[in-house]
């Protein structure tokens, strides 16, 4: 049975409405398919990374950003190593669907 290492997040902020978390990851790291219960943006700081989102693969590079929509599942595939920010409202919540 092959293990998946997954990214690291940890919290970077939180302030009244908006909290950010840190995303770091070496290649072949994986989250695996997620929701955010409320939209939420990824600004990629450096490395590269595959977004899978709504059946399309968008490559993610460095000063990148994407969009998540609310109840989208999504994965991401660390490619190089990579630091990214995840913004989303403090009452939005990360929901890993395969649980």
């Amino acid at each position: 049975m092959e293990t998946i290492t997954k990214p690291a997040m940890t919290v970077a902020q939180v302030g009244d409405k908006f909290k950010v978390f840190k995303v770091t990851g070496s290649r072949g790291a994986e989250m695996p398919s997620h929701i955010s219960t409320k939209e939420a943006v990824v600004v990629v700081q450096y490395g590269e990374a595959i977004l899978t989102l709504q059946g399309k693969e968008i490559h993610l590079k460095t000063n990148d950003s994407a969009i998540i929509p609310a109840q989208a599942p999504h994965t991401l595939l660390i490619e190089e190593d990579f630091e990214s920010y995840v913004i989303m409202g403090n009452d939005s919540e990360i929901q890993f669907t395969n649980q």
